[in-house]
């Protein structure tokens, strides 16, 4: 006897809460082997294919490609067990209907992996699946005759009429337990924390998830219920303002995730920015000089990469993030740092493990492996995710100057304009030099402008003098 079970959409990294479906590499109808990939979706962080940890046959998918599904959602059903769709049907024995259930159980386990989500943290199966028998193709299964009701002398009461059967749409399936009452249906601990800051009770809640799933859209839809003002006098209609009328463009995916991070760090970090003019006509000098000395080319953003790493070394209360929940400060003790790359998909920003522990050439080939990896959109979630400080080149889009908002829950930001040839007095004359100018943003609940002004200075002496570098290697 076959048992169909539910594969649910996994927990694809930190922090993800949903997932767009790009293509599905299944059709109902086909036979998968256990940790197959079954379907590709893209999440805020990368493009994944996410691998299904039952062996059968694929009775039906849930969502079509473009639709975006939270955590937890069905993503597909599979016959576990399908050999046995051809066999006879039981006897209708309650004895015999156990045994099969039990050889269909058996069945189903020996055809899951247990894995979730390959090479992402996947853990045991759970010890209970719901079982759930397919409206389609596979309703058909042959299945024990349900006992003939019992004749009555009586008719039964109006009240006692059975309700009439569910309306399900195609390609659905019917549960054959009921639902279990539970605590609120909420996955994502994002929802939840949202909720509580804005005071949201999520029991009111009806949720437009899979399931009764409640939805970030839920809360922030509460919220602006409550905060609206009282409706105004009716007044005649005005004409459809622009925004009505101009092209809709849904954020999600990348651009959702940049949007949700920007947003909270603007509305958590108390941040503040300050900048300096640098002469780095020395500091290009020195890499000229270290890549004609022969191997592998010294990348410019290394060399900045480890004059950060220096700083941060000097100043560790920038390299942190901030428990508020604690009330504490806690200061991190490696630099995984992170660093702004744009793509055809949006901005993402890789990290490099460990750089503080890394060589120029070290964070030259890495940095190269990254952005490729980027520009190609296999970044997996573990390289977009973990880091302690920011560094962003935004001179290669031809401006000298930003404010950069902090990557959340970082302490701090240092943005890099473009070098340019610019009037300056070098040795008390004027002259041509290589400027560049430094933008510094940080959170000043970790530290004072005193410490982010000694950081950003210690930087710019760097650049303007490399060998002041030497003194901390």
């Amino acid at each position: 006897m076959a048992q169909v079970l539910e594969f649910k959409l996994p927990d694809l990294g930190e922090g993800l809460t949903e997932a767009e479906i790009v293509r599905w590499l299944v059709a109902v109808g086909d036979v998968v082997a256990i940790d197959q990939p079954v379907v590709e979706v893209e999440t805020a962080k990368a493009m994944v294919e996410v691998p299904c940890p039952y062996g059968g046959v694929v009775t039906a998918r849930f969502g079509e490609e473009g639709t975006e599904l939270p955590v937890g959602a069905p993503l597909l059903t599979v016959a576990v067990g399908a050999a046995d769709l051809g066999g006879a049907g039981g006897n209708g024995s309650s004895g015999s209907s156990r045994t099969a259930e039990a050889a269909g159980a058996a069945g189903a386990a020996e055809e899951s992996s247990g894995n979730v989500l390959v090479g992402y943290g996947t853990g045991a199966p759970a010890a209970r699946r719901r079982r759930i028998r397919p409206a389609g193709p596979l309703a058909s299964v042959p299945a024990a005759p349900a006992p003939a009701p019992a004749p009555s002398s009586a008719p039964a009461p109006a009240s006692a009429a059975a309700p009439a059967p569910e309306r399900r749409p195609a390609g659905a399936v019917a549960v054959d337990e009921a639902v279990q009452s539970g605590p609120v249906p909420v996955i994502s601990p994002l929802v939840r924390r949202l909720a509580r800051e804005h005071a949201v009770d999520l029991r009111t809640l009806t949720g437009s998830g899979p399931e009764g799933l409640i939805l970030r859209a839920d809360v922030e839809s509460a919220m602006r219920t409550a905060q609206a003002p009282a409706a105004p006098a009716p007044v005649a209609a005005a004409p459809a303002s622009a925004v009505t009328r101009g092209e809709r463009i849904p954020l999600r995916g990348v651009r959702g995730a940049v949007a949700d991070k920007l947003s909270r760090s603007r509305r958590e970090i108390p941040d503040a920015t300050c900048w300096v003019d640098a002469d780095a006509t020395e500091l290009m000098a020195a890499r000229v000089s270290m890549n004609a000395a022969g191997g592998p080319k010294i990348s410019l953003l290394a060399l900045l990469a480890r004059i950060c790493t220096a700083a941060l070394a000097r100043h560790p209360e920038l390299n942190s993030t901030v428990d508020m929940d604690a009330r504490e400060i806690v200061r991190l003790p490696e630099v995984h740092l992170g660093f702004a790359a744009q793509t055809e998909r949006g901005l993402v920003v890789p990290v490099v493990r460990n750089a503080h522990s890394r060589s120029a050439e070290s964070l030259s080939a890495e940095f190269a492996r990254l952005t490729e990896a980027a520009r190609q959109g296999t970044l997996t979630p573990a390289d977009l995710t973990g880091g302690t400080f920011t560094l962003n080149n935004y001179g290669v889009f031809g401006v000298d100057g930003s404010t950069p908002i902090i990557n959340h829950p970082e302490a701090a930001m240092l943005g890099v304009g473009r070098i340019v040839p610019k009037p300056w007095v070098h040795q008390g004359e004027l002259a041509v030099r290589q400027v560049v100018q430094l933008s510094f943003t940080f959170d000043h609940r970790v530290c004072d402008g005193g410490t982010a002004g000694g950081f950003l200075r210690y930087v710019a002496d760097c650049v303007e003098h490399p060998s002041v570098l030497l003194r901390s290697l």
